[in-house]
């Protein structure tokens, strides 16, 4: 395991059993609770895949927002998770944040999956190296990472109840693997147990993986935190190993693990363990004995963060085509931008992954900062089924006249309990308010900007009164299902179109219900007032775009989705673009000259348009500063230079892997090993339509000479000369697969190396396989053995595009 500081943990032996049990639960939704007698401090969270949130579920502080996972990962560059790592830890440490909440890093089992976008890949032996890097980053810094969700998490249906069923040797070779990478050779101080059961038993009392696997085979050190809201138990979830309980102060341990223990169901010795291990790791972010320094860091939306940002962001994007070297575009290209995620470009997926972030930079605010008068921006058909809150340009505060709006938290009697002006449109109540008392309801004021047809209305679970303008009108609004996440992540909403000659004023007030014992926290949830133009007929949207294409040089089409399909609690049940995008598309190719795609998401979607556009570029999600790093790199300003991590299946249903909906409360995992790309290679499913670790770049390459060297600590090595034979300055990324002997035995990524040229220029690259990859697991026997001799080296460029092949001694 990588070496990691231990600091001296002082005895506890003093502090009776009901508070050492009582700092093993949250003191809020995002604290843990300090002990002076301890010397320890207040410990602090925050969510953090895409940037550090800090200490409030919504309307918290500006801060950075990062690209996505799946765009980070994409780059397939250890050292670009490494800075990943170290800026979010900078983030942290503007809020004195001890322990980020992130890196996610279960596989991408199916596409369906609402929340892949922010896990790494498809890959364990990637998505692992990855993670460690990104945690060695972050660590270094003094801030803790979190990784997560221990485990066979890979969906959200039914994510509270469903029991991830799979074999023992499916979960140590494939979903255990980039734990096990992570915490060996990244050193995570911190492990999160997920939602679900895994066969059979709840993931935070998992014995077998939490104190078989994690702490007694792994001999790790750490602390395992519960999911928010994932603990069901006292006495089954403190045996199984949990050690912290999130959120407080309520939740299942208190009391009831205090009579658990003195009823001999626990030992006391399980509750000492988990408070030294929560005091080992307040000593190393500097929560225990004197308290830690924290350093200035920039700004979100200082010139050092745009540029890190924007360079980060276009490193992981993806050529998937390129006919006739139509990308990159010539500067001064007179360009026709066409759709709405190019005026409302999606930087970021939905869930606990948001942030309330600076600005953000659309694709037509990022290409017309550098084609000027050449491009033309034309907006596109709808993409969302569900409304969203309004846009803080598009409202103001009633008050002050600044962009937002004028939110007021109101006590039972009517008091006023906290006023802000100029507030995001929507907030978070009742979950991590820092209020002396409880919100009974919530006040939203808004004048709406600009004359026209307006959609209109409210969003949470409460009994709203809305005026529009002199209409006023009374809702009841309730969630579909009664689960916490449904109120916090897919609230309900209504909505009306309405007509103004300018300056509306809304006025929304939400009374929230009030506590039970069932629902303790009572009416908490997210609420918003919802302002903005209302849909335009679609001929008409698609006679505009032709038109915009037939007078360009190029037509650009970005297309993609929405939080709607890629977010937390939610999975997808198509990969078909919403709306009619694919519409779109086939419109503007069959009026333009030549047809760039920019597909803004994070995830595999269908692309039946295919083959009558010049090019495609896979955008992700970018980030605050998306705009411009997708016009960096349809400019050619910095290469594209992303791989794959995740196939994209030709049609809905052909993976080796597609459902996510569970069979009486089970979803099985019966496709074993064989998701991805290694499903597609033994023949599971249809032939995809991009394999993992496919991409273009802007240049070409010629491989040559490959040849196996001598094992490095067990496992072989391979080089291959590499020349980069196009006219453009590039980087390749030398993949190498292992094909086993064993029929049974899926081909799997085993290493890779890159390798950045100047046209004409060559090198030698060597690959360095992983040793971890060359063995299975034994479940008669109980343990690892090493694959039988024989099989094959394959050298590619993703499996769709191999370079060469190497036997094996066998």
């Amino acid at each position: 395991m990588a070496s990691t500081p231990s600091p001296s943990v002082p005895s506890t032996a003093r502090l009776p059993l009901e508070r050492k049990v009582e700092l093993l639960t949250g003191a809020t939704a995002f604290t843990l609770a300090p002990e002076p007698a301890l010397g320890l401090g207040e410990l602090r969270f925050s969510d953090g895949p895409t940037g550090v949130r800090g200490l409030k579920f919504s309307g918290g502080r500006v801060v950075a927002l990062f690209p996505n996972a799946t765009l980070l990962a994409s780059a397939w560059d250890e050292a670009v998770l490494a800075e990943v790592g170290r800026l979010l830890a900078e983030e942290a440490a503007a809020q004195q944040i001890h322990v980020v909440l992130g890196p996610t890093i279960n596989l991408h089992r199916s596409p369906l999956g609402g929340r892949l976008f922010e896990a790494f890949s498809e890959d364990p032996l990637l998505s692992g190296r990855l993670a460690a890097a990104y945690v060695r980053g972050m660590q270094g810094s003094g801030v803790a990472a979190c990784l997560k969700h221990l485990v066979a998490n890979e969906s959200e249906t039914e994510r509270n109840t469903v029991d991830s069923v799979v074999d023992e040797a499916t979960l140590r070779e494939l979903y255990l693997l980039p734990f096990e990478i992570a915490v060996s050779d990244g050193g995570a101080w911190t492990v999160m147990a997920a939602y679900n059961d895994v066969n059979g038993v709840a993931a935070t009392e998992q014995d077998h993986v939490i104190n078989g696997v994690l702490k007694g085979e792994w001999g790790w050190d750490g602390l395992v935190m519960s999911d928010w809201f994932a603990t069901k138990t006292a006495a089954p979830a403190a045996n199984g190993g949990l050690d912290l309980v999130m959120p407080g102060p309520l939740g299942p341990w208190g009391q009831a693990l205090v009579d658990a223990v003195r009823r001999g169901e626990v030992p006391e010795a399980r509750v000492d363990d988990a408070l030294a291990r929560l005091l080992r790791l307040a000593g190393r972010v500097g929560a225990l004995g004197e308290e830690r320094s924290w350093p200035s860091v920039p700004a979100p939306d200082s010139p050092e963060r745009r540029e890190q940002l924007t360079r980060l962001a276009a490193a992981g994007m993806t050529v998937l085509t390129n006919t006739d070297g139509t990308l990159p575009l010539a500067a001064g290209t007179r360009v026709a931008l066409i759709g709405r995620h190019a005026v409302e470009t999606i930087d970021m997926g939905g869930g606990s992954a948001q942030v309330n972030p600076p600005y953000q930079v659309s694709v037509a605010d990022g290409l017309g900062a550098l084609l000027g008068d050449a491009l033309t921006v034309v907006d596109g058909v709808e993409v969302r089924t569900r409304p969203v809150p309004a846009r803080p340009e598009l409202v103001q505060d009633p008050v002050t006249g600044q962009p937002g709006v004028r939110v007021t938290l109101l006590a039972a009697d009517g008091r006023v309990l906290e006023e802000r002006a100029g507030a995001p449109a929507v907030t978070a109540v009742g979950f991590d308010d820092d209020l002396p008392e409880r919100v009974a309801a919530v006040r939203f004021q808004a004048v709406v900007a600009g004359p026209g047809r307006l959609e209109v209305g409210v969003m949470g679970q409460a009994d709203w009164e809305l005026a529009v303008g002199d209409a006023r009108s009374a809702h009841q609004l309730r969630v579909a299902g009664t689960g916490f996440g449904e109120e916090m992540l897919r609230p309900p909403a209504t909505t009306s179109l309405v007509e103004t000659d300018g300056g509306l004023v809304l006025d929304a007030t939400a009374r929230l219900a009030e506590p039970t014992p069932e629902r303790p926290l009572g009416g908490a949830g997210i609420f918003a007032v919802i302002a903005r133009p209302a849909p335009r007929p679609q001929a008409e949207v698609l006679e505009q775009a032709a038109a915009a294409a037939r007078g360009a040089e190029v037509a650009v089409v970005v297309v993609g989705l929405t939080e709607e399909q890629e977010t937390e609690a939610v999975d997808k049940d198509t990969l078909a673009l919403p709306g009619a995008q694919d519409e779109l598309v086939r419109t503007v190719a069959a009026a333009a000259r030549r047809t760039v795609v920019v597909v803004n998401a994070a995830t595999p979607v269908l692309m039946p348009w295919l083959g009558e556009v010049d090019a495609v570029l896979w955008a992700g999600l970018p980030g605050q500063e998306g705009g411009h790093a997708v016009a960096a790199a349809l400019l050619g300003d910095q290469e594209p230079a992303g791989r794959l991590v995740t196939s994209f299946p030709a049609a809905d249903g052909a993976s080796p892997a597609w459902s996510v909906t569970p069979v009486d409360g089970k979803l099985e995992y019966a496709e074993g090993t064989a998701i991805g790309y290694r499903g597609y290679a033994a023949g599971a499913a249809p032939e995809p339509a991009f394999w993992f670790g496919h991409g273009l770049g802007y240049t070409t390459w010629e491989w040559s000479g490959a040849e196996l060297l001598a094992a490095d600590g067990g496992s072989p090595r391979v080089r291959v000369h590499v020349t980069n034979t196009g006219s453009r300055p590039g980087r390749e990324v030398v993949q190498a697969y292992l094909r086993p002997a064993e029929d049974d035995q899926p081909v799997r990524l085993v290493g890779w190396a890159s390798v950045a040229l100047a046209p004409g220029e060559s090198a030698a690259v060597v690959v360095a396989t992983d040793e971890r990859l060359w063995r299975r697991w034994d479940t008669a026997a109980g343990g690892w053995s090493r694959l039988a001799d024989g099989g094959e080296l394959v050298l590619a460029r993703g499996l769709g595009d191999v370079r060469a092949t190497l036997p094996l001694g066998g």
